[in-house]
């Protein structure tokens, strides 16, 4: 084939959209106040954070969010505010991004890994097996990728156990099982607002839950000091004056500045994520046609959103992985690769969390993983720049795979 027959992807995987003049005329108001730490606030004034709480919870149908520095101090302060003490188990599946253990880690907790299955979700099989140890009360499960696995069957799991569940819903904000939203069927939710998940605010997260306790303490945990007043989703300020002594404050709060950029966001949400979906079911299509690409078959009851795409080359070693991966890259698609031994970028596998002891080997995670390709797709691609990406990974594929 001649350097001239070969087409090329130019656009970058990184460049996410602009941030909305709405948005930016807000933030430059909040400049311009100087008041950008949420509890700097005139008497009877609601800052950014407070707003953000309140029309998030409002989206998700809960009771209470709270604003956070990112998702991944969301989840440590859920661990810590639903009772997880240093030494307990934590069940949790073994495809995901560091700080998922990073935020069992930070609680001084023990990882109890769980398989996953062909479709990247967890293996309910395994899950029920490993729930079934008495010592075991809490699972932290990550939505990865924007995968979700039968919620109904999950949760029929976590009731027959008695397992206190946290959702991870950094990749499945806006998604839905069976109607009901990601993040709504835990004890607890946690979001992401950094630069590459569905909203942008650089970094951030959210917390959402229905219980006055957990929230109570998770404010405190996130720094409010005596000030948890001025949160105004929250439960009455009795919840707080037991445990007011006994809660440490770990500094991650999300300021005004960044809940400012998020909440225009958050009224755009939903349309967002139908763009998303619409570039994710051409990239799906495309795919699906070239032999040797596998992509998982979506469950009916699931509304995701295709904020990334992953594939699967079954029955291929790791040199011709290597060979795709390369060829792709050098014209112009780039893709991640989770059967890598060393961790890349953002992507590890659990094999490089040495910072728990004594690690399982999971037959069945290392086979996915192995052959697994993960793709970002922004939404500064157009349908077009979808489809020329599906037809240069099917001119690699015939010329590597075959």
């Amino acid at each position: 084939m001649g350097n001239a027959s070969v087409k090329r992807f130019t656009k970058e995987f990184t460049q996410q959209e602009a941030i909305s003049e709405e948005s930016i005329e807000r933030a430059v108001e909040i400049m311009r106040t100087g008041k950008l730490h949420r509890y700097n606030v005139s008497a009877g004034e609601k800052g950014e954070a407070a707003l953000l709480e309140e029309e998030f919870a409002a989206y998700m149908g809960a009771k209470y969010c709270l604003s956070c520095a990112s998702c991944g101090m969301a989840m440590y302060l859920a661990l810590k505010s639903v009772g997880v003490e240093p030494g307990d188990k934590i069940l949790c599946n073994a495809y995901t991004l560091a700080p998922v253990p990073g935020a069992i880690h930070n609680a001084g907790a023990e990882i109890v890994l769980v398989e996953i299955t062909d479709d990247y979700t967890i293996d309910l099989e395994d899950l029920d097996k490993k729930a079934a140890d008495p010592d075991v009360k809490w699972f932290l499960i990550s939505h990865m990728r924007g995968h979700l696995t039968d919620m109904d069957r999950l949760m029929a799991i976590c009731e027959k156990h008695g397992l206190v569940l946290i959702e991870d819903c950094a990749h499945t904000m806006g998604a839905t099982w069976d109607g009901k939203k990601s993040g709504s069927y835990g004890n607890v939710g946690c979001f992401s607002t950094q630069t590459y998940k569905h909203m942008n605010s650089g970094e951030g997260g959210l917390l959402t839950t229905d219980d006055p306790e957990v929230i109570a303490r998770a404010i405190i945990h996130s720094g409010s000091y005596m000030l948890y007043e001025g949160h105004t989703s929250r439960p009455g300020m009795e919840v707080f004056e037991n445990i007011k002594k006994l809660t440490p404050n770990y500094s991650s709060r999300m300021d005004n500045l960044r809940a400012s950029l998020l909440r225009f966001q958050l009224r755009n949400l939903d349309n967002q994520c139908k763009r998303w979906n619409e570039r994710y079911r051409v990239l799906e299509a495309g795919f699906n046609t070239i032999p040797g690409i596998t992509c998982p078959k979506r469950p009916e009851k699931e509304v995701f959103v295709g904020s990334s795409i992953q594939f699967s080359l079954v029955g291929q070693d790791e040199t011709t992985i290597r060979k795709f991966l390369a060829a792709a890259l050098e014209r112009g698609v780039e893709l991640k690769w989770f059967g890598n031994s060393e961790p890349v970028g953002f992507t590890s596998a659990y094999g490089s969390w040495q910072y728990f002891d004594n690690l399982p080997e999971l037959k069945e995670t290392n086979r996915i993983l192995a052959v697994m390709c993960d793709m970002r797709v922004p939404l500064t691609f157009d349908l077009d720049d979808c489809r020329l990406i599906t037809e240069i990974v099917g001119q690699v594929a015939k010329d590597v795979l075959s």
